[in-house]
């Protein structure tokens, strides 16, 4: 079942993704070569609970940390470890999500590691337009899969896949509610979209293609080819003025945090 939010609700999902985003935008200062995935996540649950939040990640299902730290070939959940050590020309997608006051807020991003190749720029670039293609149809009686194909559509003109065994998800009250907001498929179909509608979109895209393999400790999925895949996610809302990003990071082109609120009728 499908939860639509109340203005005071959206309130509350935008405090959490504040929170989210602003963590996800400082861990942008970290990443360099030699830093290692473990102090990334240390930082990031440090900051989260200082923040009056608690991960939303950290034991959900089992995952053992705060903060998902993928790296090249790796798509999501990829385990923070104190011997996994970043080097010059990697990509790091980083997936975070807290708790604050029983809501819930979700967003991801992928950096570079210094200096990195052409195509893993395209690559990162292609997965954040790909989220704003799939934003833009986030219209009151559009329905779900046009978001789905907008974001396809993008991805393979660039000459990139999408990943079709993860999926975006409704959120607010719980880390993953209904709708699934697949990034690939027909436009047209699903749930048509309503007025405090919460949804993370998140294209994950890959270099080659789309096929994944888990690892042996049962959450990093990878590119089977083990080709670079990128991962860009922000919590948006559907509102009668159009809709919001609600987990603006760092440059996201959205209202900045102390901007005027929109609200549904």
């Amino acid at each position: 079942m499908i939860i639509y939010k109340s203005k005071e609700e959206i309130r509350g999902i935008r405090k959490s993704n504040r929170i989210v985003a602003k963590i996800l935008a400082e861990l942008k200062a970290l990443i360099q070569p030699g830093v290692s995935t473990l102090e990334l996540d240390e930082f990031a649950e440090k900051k989260a609970r200082e923040m009056g939040s608690v991960p939303a990640f950290k034991n959900y299902k089992g995952y053992p940390a705060s903060l998902c730290t993928s790296i090249n070939e790796e798509i999501v959940h990829g385990i923070p470890s104190s011997s996994r050590k970043l080097k010059e020309g990697d990509i790091i997608g980083l997936d975070f999500g807290v708790i604050y006051d029983g809501y819930y807020g979700d967003a991801a991003v992928t950096y570079p590691v210094g200096n990195i190749s052409p195509k893993a720029e395209k690559l990162i670039q292609t997965a954040k337009e790909a989220f704003y293609k799939g934003f833009e149809k986030v219209q009151i009686g559009n329905r779900i899969s046009d978001i789905s194909f907008a974001i396809q559509n993008h991805v393979e003109s660039q000459g990139f896949s999408v990943i079709r065994a993860f999926v975006g998800h409704g959120i607010g009250f719980s880390l993953h509610e209904e709708p699934q907001v697949p990034n690939f498929g027909l436009p047209g179909r699903g749930p048509k979209i309503k007025a405090g509608l919460t949804i993370a979109i998140e294209p994950m895209i890959a270099e080659g293609g789309w096929d994944v393999e888990i690892l042996h400790d049962k959450w990093t999925a990878v590119t089977r080819d083990r080709s670079l895949s990128a991962h860009h996610e922000n919590t948006v809302v559907s509102t009668t003025q159009g809709p919001e990003i609600l987990s603006k990071i760092g440059d996201e082109k959205s209202e900045l945090p102390d901007a005027k609120e929109k609200y549904y009728a």
